[in-house]
């Protein structure tokens, strides 16, 4: 009997579409860049545009709503909106340790108070709730209580390393049981607040010197060359902005018109964030390692994916404090303090927009910006595509049905006494493979931001807009709006989204 897959599933956290070189970033990021020459890469799968949101869908294989987390952790006591993953539901966890797989998490849970060990998961490092200081070990969680914890020297902890440290441990536990093992490496990079090592923020200052419209150009023929985008595509305009109580709005400005000053501020930021994502990468060159080392690359199943767009929040000029989400201005030698343990920036819209290169919008949308990650997937053994690109549609949706398809492991209609939702996602082995298949249909909703994908029609909202309609298949920037060429379509496909409102608990919604 051929022994089942190692399947790891790597997340990161606000990562946007264009910010691994594989998809056509100047960041290094040699480790990812590997898996995906000899794996797949996948430019069209969905997230649910915010973390919550979209871990809950990716561990349950139901859209968000029908988890129970179609906002963040809040409870606002309708059935959508609990605020943590409902007894409707299982885990992928909860899945595969019915075929004997050992289940770990090391990273970030995020999806509420009930926590990952009483979800399914054997161990547990990491970060239970939202987002925190990088340097900060005191805010790290060991389960279930009473595991022995790794001991960090004061300037030596930082959060990507130590959840790495984790995984391997984990990796290794495994290996000496002699059991496959799903583990569900949930990095909390590059969420803000932005922080990292000296060393990694060094590589990158001078890089974004040049400024965001100058990156977002080159990204895009970079992105040409690699096929993730078609030859033709047009750079989109510099996109627009909100706060999210919508008094604060406008269009990010050209890079040449901000005051030097700022500039030298914004830049250190990007640097930043781009020093996070090349620590992780690192990171992951580290369990790529292990892996090698145990001779266990080729039936090991990889996926790499990005919770949704990259991250706006909320204006050009990002913030240094997210509870007033007020901002300074960096100058001289307090540009150096930037990144370390005393600092909580976020880098804004401009540099988002950026990260989303070419496309509309960013976290929080449903605009492509807002929903699309950059999906590597490597399995020497079943990924038959190697090195190359795939267009075709999928959703978070689709890994639990994946993980069901190649571990043999039932998907339950009970558990614990409980009736558990069917599955809404397909298996993604037959893309491994190279087989076509057929039309999908795919409903988005965050904060009344709306979508709805249909073949090559993608209907898009902003909350307080009317719908759009686009031809993803000509038109993946979102530029160029028919709905007025199609009423019939624009009506068929508005209620398509309805009834699936009503169908996965997106209603009723409570007003907060």
């Amino acid at each position: 009997m051929t022994k089942r897959p190692n399947i790891i599933l790597i997340l990161a956290d606000d990562l946007g579409f264009s910010d691994l070189g594989s998809f056509g970033s100047e960041i290094h990021t040699p480790n990812l860049d590997r898996l995906a020459e000899n794996g797949l890469r996948f430019t069209q799968f969905y997230n649910s545009a915010r973390c919550c949101p979209s871990r809950a869908s990716i561990l349950s294989g139901l859209y968000p709503h029908q988890a129970g987390v179609g906002e963040m952790t809040e409870d606002q006591e309708t059935p959508g909106y609990r605020g943590f993953l409902k007894n409707q539901c299982v885990t992928l966890a909860e899945v595969v340790k019915q075929v004997g797989y050992r289940t770990y998490l090391s990273g970030k849970w995020h999806v509420g108070e009930i926590g990952p060990t009483e979800r399914g998961f054997d161990e547990f490092y990491g970060l239970l709730g939202g987002f925190t200081s990088f340097w900060d070990q005191s805010d790290y969680s060991r389960l279930p209580k009473g595991r022995p914890e790794k001991r960090y020297n004061n300037g030596d902890f930082y959060a990507t390393d130590a959840i790495t440290d984790y995984a391997l441990e984990f990796m290794e536990d495994a290996k000496a049981e002699g059991e496959p093992y799903f583990l569900y490496l949930s990095y909390n990079a590059p969420h803000f607040p932005l922080q990292a090592p000296k060393e990694e923020i060094e590589k990158y200052e001078k890089v974004y010197q040049v400024g965001w419209d100058h990156i977002r150009k080159e990204r895009l023929e970079r992105m040409k060359k690699l096929g993730i985008v078609s030859k033709d595509t047009e750079l989109s305009p510099r996109a627009k902005y909100w706060n999210r109580d919508r008094d604060i709005q406008g269009v990010n400005p050209a890079w040449d018109s901000i005051d030097p000053d700022r500039q030298q501020d914004l830049t250190k930021r990007m640097a930043i964030y781009a020093g996070m994502i090349d620590r992780m990468d690192q990171n992951i060159g580290r369990v790529l390692k292990e892996l090698e080392s145990n001779n266990e690359m080729e039936n090991t199943l990889i996926l790499f994916c990005s919770d949704n767009g990259a991250c706006a929040e909320w204006d050009p000029w990002g913030f240094d404090n997210w509870i007033t989400t007020s901002n300074f201005l960096h100058r001289k030698e307090d540009l150096n303090q930037m990144g370390g343990p005393d600092s909580y920036h976020s880098y804004g819209s401009g540099w988002a927009n950026a990260s989303s290169t070419p496309l509309q919008l960013y976290k929080h949308y449903s605009h492509e910006g807002g929903i699309s990650t950059p999906l590597i997937a490597h399995w020497p053994t079943k990924v038959l595509k190697e090195g190359q690109v795939d267009h075709r549609p999928g959703h978070f949706i689709d890994i639990m049905a994946t993980l069901v398809d190649i571990t043999g492991a039932p998907y339950p209609s009970q558990y614990n006494g409980n009736q558990i939702l069917p599955m809404e996602g397909e298996s993604l082995v037959p893309a491994f493979e190279g087989e076509n298949v057929a039309e999908r249909t795919f409903c988005f909703e965050h904060e009344h931001h709306c979508g709805v994908r249909k073949g090559k029609w993608k209907l898009s909202k902003v909350r307080e807009m009317d719908w759009e309609l686009y031809d993803i298949d000509n038109d993946r920037t979102e530029m160029n709006n028919i709905k007025d060429h199609y009423p019939e379509l624009v009506k068929e496909m508005i209620n398509i989204w309805e009834d699936w409102a009503d169908r996965t608990d997106v209603y009723p919604k409570r007003k907060t």
